[in-house]
């Protein structure tokens, strides 16, 4: 049976000593601390037990043990509307440049540390349930009339992954959230300095390349990201683990590399880290910090090296029907592609047929800039 673990947490209570129900004694009491150990298998209970009468204190430690699933699903959260699952086809295109919807800003937190090279902010947009999207797909965010760099008209839409479910920051299907990267002069530096209670108009939902390949709850997904290109595959990672779903119940494989620049930098990274302990069986994570780390060659380890050194296993999740899904940057594509045809041909395989039947499958989807 596997076991898992929070933090810490304490709590003082009463007890009696065993030794009381055995003979007559003076009243005894006890404070008892129950802790966490990280990765522990279990938790200690300690007793320390005071004989009011004689002045005597007992250490004593009980070892209790706390399953991993219970304490997983405990953390899950129920949603809805659970309509949001009856749908076979996700929405598309409900708003468009000459008729936007109006979000409103309920959330701007900066998700990047002071050493980061840049700032990432994760933004909750309110829609008040008149945006519905799945998983993965993304949104045209229209700069403000007043926008000081960019005109606010169709020609300058800013497009955003949606980093949230379709049941949104506080799972009622009310709100969307976005993870943006703050470059300054864009829309984007309009958005991260914006306030709760602030105005946008939105188009969408569209695009389709980064929406699961196959809905089954016991599907092999792999996911490869650079920076905010996390956005979709933190949206779906969450759906598996953290979301209480009716008649779904997440039973595959979700493997996550993550590619950038230093510890700062990492986005969601406390999140996946909790799905990783709640459900090693299932969720894997994996990065690369360019600026901290070097590939085998003494260079800058990027995502691709990382994903290097795992090829072979994923070339064969591959061949038996999982699903790889590339967003960030467009630099990593070809580097991954070639790392796949070598294990291909040492295995004998031909390459361009191996790929080709990959891509008639739609197991092979790509969003890159």
């Amino acid at each position: 049976m596997a076991f898992t673990t929070l933090s810490q947490l304490y709590v003082t209570a009463p007890i009696l000593s065993d030794c009381s129900l055995r003979k007559s004694s003076p009243l005894k009491t006890s404070n008892v601390s129950f802790y966490f150990e990280k990765r522990a298998a279990a938790f200690a209970l300690k007793s320390n037990t005071k004989n009011i009468g004689s002045g005597r204190r007992v250490d004593r430690k009980i070892v209790c043990a706390v399953p991993r699933q219970g304490l997983a699903l405990a953390r899950r959260s129920a949603v809805s509307p659970i309509e949001l699952e009856e749908a076979l086809r996700p929405p598309t295109n409900l708003y468009t440049d000459a008729a936007p919807h109006t979000v409103t800003v309920l959330k701007v937190e900066k998700i990047t540390g002071s050493n980061a090279l840049g700032e990432t902010y994760h933004v909750v947009f309110d829609h008040r349930g008149f945006l519905p999207h799945w998983e993965g797909q993304v949104f045209g965010v229209m700069p403000p009339p007043d926008n000081p760099f960019e005109p606010g008209d169709a020609t300058k839409l800013s497009y955003f992954s949606a980093a949230s479910t379709r049941y949104g920051e506080f799972f009622d299907g009310r709100t969307t959230d976005l993870c943006v990267r703050l470059v300054p002069g864009t829309t984007s530096e309009i958005i991260c300095n914006s306030k709760p209670g602030d105005k946008f108009q939105v188009t969408g939902p569209t695009r389709e390349a980064m929406l699961l390949g196959d809905y089954s709850p016991n599907v092999k997904h792999i996911f490869v990201a650079t920076g905010t290109g996390v956005a979709p595959a933190r949206a779906n990672i969450r759906r598996f683990f953290k979301e209480d779903i009716p008649n779904f119940e997440y039973s595959g494989l979700a493997w996550l590399f993550l590619g950038v620049a230093n510890q700062d930098s990492l986005l969601y990274d406390r999140e996946f880290k909790q799905y990783l302990s709640d459900y090693p069986e299932n969720f894997r994570y994996d990065y690369a910090l360019s600026r901290e780390e070097t590939n085998k060659s003494g260079g800058k380890k990027y995502v691709q090296d990382t994903f290097k050194d795992h090829a072979d296993e994923v070339f064969d999740l591959l061949q038996i029907g999982a699903y790889i899904y590339l967003s960030g940057r467009k630099e990593m594509v070809e580097p991954i592609k070639d790392v796949l045809k070598d294990v291909a041909e040492k295995e004998g395989l031909k390459w361009e047929e191996v790929f080709a039947n990959w891509k008639r499958k739609s197991q092979w989807r790509v969003e890159v800039y």
